[in-house]
């Protein structure tokens, strides 16, 4: 009967390694993928609870992906760093599984928010490729449990799998990220703009809230490069991309839009916020360049910029990008190192 009951049980947990694999590729998402695994990981050791940190080995962080079965209280903290010598640092370093049957038996598991969520049963497997952690796989009960060599084998298997799934799923993300975003700058790209315009013309017409762009472009450019060289150009861009990205809200989008031009799309801003952030982002660039640009050259850089605001001052997204040009056009005919608008 107990060799019966093994078989079944070991039929069970490949039946469901089978499940995940169908599942996991069918989707090329991090975070459903994660999720996916999270799941039949807890089938297979009828857990009732469950999580998956993923590890980045250049901050020694973990970053909270998944979760099943947790507190709010538990899962806000959702990035720690892995200390030297700690629980988390042993784990990584063994490169095998942790298996806690009764943590009231384990010395070392004193962590305040396990034991304050009342986990008694703990296993941390590492998600690991070759000799790369990508992550850990935490599976929790609230009882203390005892679990067969042969299941904890079956969870070794999923484990495998799940590190392939995980690391297939990031370099489809990371193919995404790049064909949207700028080599150079890190930003979104001049396809991801037209894209993203629309996008937000769309949902700003659903909900009726305003919508403001900025157009800006690097004055003397041309002059600049051929002055300091095409390195010190790049850094010039750069320390732009940067200066867009400091000071852009949470929900402004920030895109290269070509050469030495850039955009910002700020969703749910009227025209007067708009050139409120258009000024601040024109004195910042004239002032901080030259420090941000390391001694590469003597004097900082300055920007021209059209400000326009959905919709009245273009009825489309092609009709605003249009009006928004033509006024970065004004700014550098006129001076440069200016900022225009229609008037109200």
């Amino acid at each position: 009967m107990a060799q019966l009951e093994l078989f079944e049980e070991e039929a069970k947990g490949l039946r469901a390694i089978l499940t995940v694999a169908q599942v996991v590729v069918s989707s090329l998402e991090l975070d459903e993928v994660l999720q996916n695994i999270l799941c039949s990981a807890m089938g297979i050791m009828d857990m009732p609870a469950g999580s998956i940190a993923l590890y980045e080995e250049e901050s020694r962080n973990l970053t909270l992906h998944a979760h099943e079965g947790l507190s709010p209280t538990f899962t806000s903290r959702g990035r720690w760093q892995v200390k030297k010598g700690g629980l988390t640092h042993r784990i990584l370093e063994a490169g095998e599984p942790l298996v806690v049957e009764d943590t009231s038996e384990a010395a070392f598991f004193n962590n305040p928010l396990a034991l304050d969520e009342g986990i008694r049963c703990l296993i941390a497997a590492p998600l690991q490729i070759q000799k790369k952690i990508v992550g850990i796989l935490y599976l929790n009960d609230f009882v203390p449990r005892r679990f067969s060599k042969p299941l904890l084998q079956l969870l070794s298997i999923l484990g495998s799998f799940a590190t392939m799934s995980i690391d297939n799923a990031r370099l489809h993300q990371q193919t995404v990220h790049m064909a949207c975003t700028d080599g150079l700058t890190g930003l979104y790209n001049h396809r991801q703009f037209k894209k993203m315009l629309k996008d937000e013309i769309s949902r700003t017409k659903r909900y009726g809230n305003p919508l403001s762009l900025i157009m800006l472009d690097v004055d003397d450019f041309k002059k600049f490069n051929d002055t300091y060289g095409h390195p010190a150009g790049d850094k010039v861009l750069t320390t732009v991309a940067g200066i867009l990205r400091d000071l852009s809200r949470e929900s402004d989008l920030a895109f290269r839009y070509g050469g030495e031009e850039f955009v910002v799309i700020l969703p749910e801003t009227s025209i007067d916020e708009a050139l409120v952030a258009a000024e601040r982002i024109r004195r910042v660039i004239e002032s901080d360049s030259v420090p941000d640009l390391h001694g590469a050259v003597k004097s900082g850089v300055t920007v021209s910029a059209g400000v326009a605001s959905y919709p009245s001052d273009g009825d489309s997204a092609e009709n605003l990008l249009k009006t928004v040009d033509e006024l970065l056009f004004q700014a550098k005919e006129q001076g440069k190192n200016k900022i225009h608008h229609l008037p109200s």
